[in-house]
């Protein structure tokens, strides 16, 4: 399961029992090669993981939602997604010279061998590799927009899928970067980046001042469509909360001894963190709500034009963004495909071997994103189906299988209504996101 901490006390030698060759695989792999990290990389790492995407559709999501319900379902969400952080960050050492330093391995701990891997794997792949394709489409998308702006009336009518082709090809080569660590420059100017483009979404609305014609009320016109919409939009905010796939593997780059593990730099990280994505996620939703009403995008940056210079500064800003969020979420797909091929399968830890596998994941990522480039929908059907049970309820399981606290305290009842505000979210959110692929596939020309 876990890796043992790599403190140079007696007890953690007496508990390392991997062979050399063990521990120079483990040298190689991404997660555990490297365990330098400080509290300000988990700061970073955490806001990069955590403020992406997402937050560009909260004013649409709030929309979908109205006032009241809209503002409980993200005060709710922070609440509840930062307390999952916490258990996550506590349960990182609770076992004595040991270390979870992959969410399947703390699945592993709580489940056993083989279901936890079977209840963590399919999960966490499909959070991380969702999150990519949406980055994928979130990246060329805006770099379609810089051109648009750019241009105006002398533009080349450039497809989608020549976007997501040029945003994909600087993955070619950032994916070769071996370790959490070795990304962290391109994670600091992606938290950069997020807090910028939050900013300048929110003051760019502002400045345009509420719309005339704007309309608080329904905002489809039909029963179902507001129905579904609403489902769809709770998904889009559990996507918004995606850090926890990650928050494990980049807690495994921090130092840890018996007197000071590495649970306290962590927290202070997240803490942060979160109170960077407070600043972000809720001025961007309820300002972008209250200046253009039903009819805001589902990227409010797209319901922007004006002053140009700004709107260009904020897409590019989110390209950079993008970029180092989808290094972060696929450097745990890399482990696993790393770790599969060399413990598993027997082969070399080897630089070709790392040039095939990941340069596949980025084309793959890109092959997909070029086919569904449905953006609004992808992120609630991903939200509810992929992201909820791993944010929302699955440390809460893992924390009352482990500690088993006492029957109708504070922490069981607590862990209780997590699990069960989790499980709704997971099963009536992916409806509203499937009702949408669906509708926007019907008038989508593929690869056009």
């Amino acid at each position: 399961m876990g890796t043992e901490s790599q403190s140079a006390t007696p007890a953690s030698l007496e508990i390392d029992n991997r062979t050399d060759e063990q521990k120079k695989i483990d040298e190689w792999l991404p997660i555990t090669s490297s365990r330098n990290a400080t509290w300000y990389y988990s700061a970073f790492h955490n806001v990069t993981a955590m403020v992406g995407a997402g937050v560009l559709s909260l004013p649409s999501a709030l929309a979908a939602l109205g006032w009241g319900p809209g503002v409980v379902v993200l005060i709710l969400s922070w609440v509840i997604t930062l307390y999952t952080l916490w258990q996550m960050v506590e349960m990182h050492e609770m076992v004595p010279g040991k270390r979870f330093d992959r969410y399947h391995e703390l699945g592993q701990y709580a489940f056993g061998e083989k279901l936890g891997l079977w209840i963590v794997v399919p999960q966490q792949l499909m959070c991380e590799i969702g999150v990519d394709i949406v980055y994928m489409v979130t990246g060329g998308k805006s770099l379609q927009k810089v051109h648009e702006l750019l241009c105006r009336n002398n533009c080349n009518n450039w497809k989608t899928s020549y976007f997501i082709m040029i945003f994909a090809s600087v993955h070619f080569f950032l994916a070769h970067l071996p370790n959490f660590n070795s990304i962290s420059l391109v994670s600091l100017a992606a938290a950069i980046m997020s807090l910028s483009y939050s900013i300048i979404a929110w003051a760019a609305s502002i400045r345009k001042g509420v719309q005339p014609d704007v309309s608080y009320g329904p905002k489809y016109s039909t029963t179902a469509g507001n129905t579904f919409g609403f489902l769809n939009a709770l998904g889009d905010v559990a996507f918004a909360y995606a850090g926890h796939n990650v928050v494990l593997e980049i807690q495994a780059t921090i130092p840890s001894t018996p007197e000071k593990k590495s649970n306290g730099p962590m927290w202070k990280g997240v803490v942060i963190a979160y109170i960077v994505v407070a600043l972000c996620y809720f001025p961007v939703a309820l300002v972008g709500y209250w200046i253009f009403g039903k009819g805001v995008a589902d990227n409010i940056l797209i319901s922007l034009e004006k002053p140009t210079w700004l709107i260009v500064a904020a897409n590019l800003f989110v390209v950079i963004h993008v970029i180092g969020s989808y290094q972060l979420y696929a450097m745990p797909v890399f482990d696993m495909m790393e770790t599969l091929l060399v413990k598993k399968l027997g082969f070399r830890p080897t630089w070709k071997l790392r040039f095939w596998t990941r340069n596949l994941y980025v084309a793959f990522t890109m092959f997909v994103g070029i086919t569904f480039p449905f953006f609004g929908a992808l992120l609630g059907f991903l939200g509810g189906f992929a992201f909820a049970p791993t944010s929302y309820y699955l440390p809460c399981i893992i924390w009352l299988i482990i500690y088993k606290p006492k029957r109708y305290s504070l922490s069981w009842f607590t862990n209780w209504i997590c699990i069960i505000l989790g499980i709704l979210l997971t099963l009536l959110s992916p409806i509203g996101g499937l009702r949408n692929i669906i509708i926007s596939a019907k008038t989508y020309g593929f690869y056009q």
